[in-house]
């Protein structure tokens, strides 16, 4: 899953595609590399980030939807939105999966827009919102929170009428967790599988890489993160949300030549 931010604030990549030729463009070089999914955000959800309209949103990414749609018609494209009517206008565009950062717990109706365009829906975990998701999040234990979470939002999604073939789960990873927090998510991946559903993961770039590595430059954190990426392959994860979708392929490829020697 190749991330597109149409946002002037994302933490690794606000304003690079802020226009509508780079943003295609973009989108266009990250199918190219192999990206199967592309994440298409109007809002950035980066810790202390303050929320835009839904009409502010709108106006960042359908261009860019329907352009992407248009140029590329069998190109799968998600919309990274906790706002129903956002993705109710972006599943009429084009968009065959809505990434819920909030896993439904944001707009109460997101399972039932979800449900009647049928669609793909990928329920996440979060404490808090992103404006004061960091501020202090504790768990007692943060692996068996997030299970009871994601097992709670997964029976809403199903009694809305998603098809279990159409629901994925994300921990999220750097939502309202400590550092030490995403490492033990990270170890224990296979706690998250046995829920039976196919798991993403996100840790491309994210603050608790730069906090272990020392690398403040959120775009300097690709070789770190490449780390993750194979440690959650590893451990079972069925899809990747990356910046870097070029270099993440090259990974990957060199892992599984390794691997089947």
């Amino acid at each position: 899953m190749g991330v597109l931010n149409i946002t002037p604030d994302s933490f690794s990549d606000g304003g690079v595609h802020f226009n509508l030729d780079d943003a295609v463009s973009e989108a266009e070089r990250m199918l190219g590399a192999g990206a199967d999914i592309l994440d298409i955000g109007g809002e950035s959800t980066r810790p202390g980030a303050e929320p835009v309209s839904p009409e502010q949103e709108l106006r960042r990414v359908l261009p860019v939807i329907e352009s992407v749609h248009r140029k590329i018609p069998d190109a799968v494209i998600s919309i990274d939105t906790y706002k129903s009517d956002v993705a109710r206008q972006a599943l009429e565009s084009g968009v065959t999966w809505v990434n819920d950062i909030s896993g439904g717990m944001f707009s109460p109706d997101m399972f039932d827009i979800v449900a009647q365009k049928g669609a793909t829906m990928v329920i996440s975990h979060i404490k808090g919102a992103p404006r004061n998701m960091q501020k202090n999040p504790h768990y007692q234990d943060v692996v068996a929170e997030i299970c009871e979470f994601l097992t709670l939002q997964t029976r809403k999604a199903l009694d809305a009428g998603i098809s279990a073939d159409k629901i994925i789960i994300d921990p999220g990873i750097g939502f309202g967790k400590r550092y030490e927090d995403n490492l033990k998510i990270l170890k224990n991946l296979d706690k998250l599988k046995v829920l039976g559903y196919p798991l993403l993961i996100g840790t491309s770039r994210k603050s608790f890489i730069g906090h272990y590595t020392g690398e403040p430059d959120a775009s300097h954190r690709d070789p770190a993160s490449y780390v993750t990426f194979l440690w959650s392959a590893a451990m079972g994860a069925d899809i990747l949300r990356v910046h870097n979708v070029p270099g993440t392929m090259q990974v990957l490829k060199m892992a599984q030549v390794i691997g089947n020697q």
